[in-house]
């Protein structure tokens, strides 16, 4: 059974504490406008899948209340980073395991300023990591790289930047030729945190964060919600909506395996391989290649994962990842639009809603509703969303 977004709806991603809500204001906002981007009402919705990783237990509930009181299943869905596209993914086993043909997934945070931690539950640079659910990861970190006293979420991708210039002689320009670009794309987007323009070298010289990273190349703690419907085929003949409607063609979810853990390299560590093995299996199950992609969204953590990034999805070769954004490849004009929205670097960061603002991107993307940011001819969509502890979810979409 097929299953298609056809409503899609996101607040403007915001600095932490810059606006007075609270953060089932900012979900009633997001799913408000995805259920009136779909032309239905809440009453039609079956399940609720609804993601946040700061808030407590039942946040869902009191969220999603905001909307209509229906009596409907409200699931709390918590998967660090990629705690979005998780939600997304249960919507969209919902409707096609033939289980509901309408399901909201909705994702939301209300974050603290300041820098992350090493997960949900912010982290520290002193024993608080052995219990933490990433302590076998900062401990591989550890045996290479020494633990720092910088954010430790910038320490480990950090490293990771280390190692591939190190291996690969990746650049400190070509970093933040990603961080650049991204910047560059969040001028067009309204939603973004922020929409100002750097060059490459304003970019290195921005305030270390932890070496070769800089500030600029870091995504924000940010506030702020997107949400989604997912839907049968038999409710988009139903209600007329297929000028609406963007199939889900293929999804996958990975976790960690052995090959993140075995090789002692932080490039591993912080999910390249979980990245690789959900690109495979989901151009395995659709039959499409990275070269039939159009526009992608990422997760640019930090400028590091973007390059990481092209080289599991295959977009270049190993270690290739650097000469590739600075080949112009992955912005307009090139192969790939990668991040157009600005990405996290730019767009913002609020963890539960971030899989589902990639959606929310590619959905406008693909509809051709993008404004002055818009792909031309866009086609087919992917979004990848990663989270350490670990969780890696590769969508792609299709008009």
């Amino acid at each position: 059974m097929k299953s298609y977004i056809v409503g899609v709806g996101m607040t403007k991603f915001e600095k932490p504490e810059s606006r007075d809500w609270q953060y089932w204001d900012m979900a009633k906002e997001a799913g408000t406008a995805a259920l009136a981007d779909a032309g239905i009402s809440y009453a039609e919705v079956e399940q609720v899948p609804v993601g946040y990783c700061f808030q407590a237990s039942t946040a869902g509930q009191r969220a999603a209340y905001e909307l209509g009181l229906s009596g409907v299943p409200v699931y709390n869905v918590n998967n660090n980073c990629a705690t979005g596209s998780t939600a997304l993914m249960m919507a969209r086993q919902f409707v096609e395991g033939g289980i509901s043909d309408c399901v909201l997934a909705l994702g939301f945070e209300k974050m603290k300023r300041g820098a992350l931690g090493g997960g949900a539950d912010g982290g520290a640079a002193d024993d608080s990591f052995k219990t933490s659910p990433v302590a076998r990861h900062y401990g591989i970190m550890a045996a290479g790289h020494g633990f720092e006293m910088s954010p430790p979420t910038a320490q480990i991708f950090g490293n990771a930047a280390r190692e591939h210039m190190e291996r690969y002689g990746t650049t400190a320009a070509q970093l933040a030729a990603v961080g650049a670009k991204n910047h560059r794309h969040s001028a067009n987007n309204p939603n973004a945190q922020f929409q100002d323009v750097y060059t490459v070298e304003e970019i290195l010289a921005a305030k270390p964060i932890h070496e070769p990273l800089t500030k600029l190349q870091c995504s924000p703690t940010s506030d702020g919600a997107a949400a989604a419907v997912v839907v049968s085929e038999r409710f988009v003949v139903r209600h007329g909506l297929h000028d609406k409607a963007v199939e889900i063609v293929a999804q996958a979810m990975t976790t960690d395996t052995q090959e993140s853990f075995a090789s002692g390299s932080c490039i591993d560590v912080v999910g390249k391989p979980m990245t690789a093995a959900a690109g495979r299996a989901v151009f395995s199950s659709s039959g499409l290649g990275i070269e039939d992609v159009d526009v992608i969204e990422l997760h640019d953590c930090f400028s590091i994962n973007e390059l990481l990034t092209y080289e599991a999805l295959g977009m270049c070769e190993e270690g290739g990842g650097g000469k590739l954004v600075e080949s112009g490849a992955t912005t307009y004009g090139g192969r790939w639009v990668v991040n157009p929205s600005g990405g996290l670097i730019s767009k913002g960061h609020p963890l539960g809603a971030t899989g589902l603002a990639q959606a929310a991107e590619l959905v406008w993307q693909l509809r051709g509703q993008a404004g002055p940011r818009q792909v031309p001819q866009a086609r087919v969509a992917l979004a990848h969303n990663i989270g350490l502890g670990g969780a890696a979810v590769v969508t792609l979409l299709r008009r």
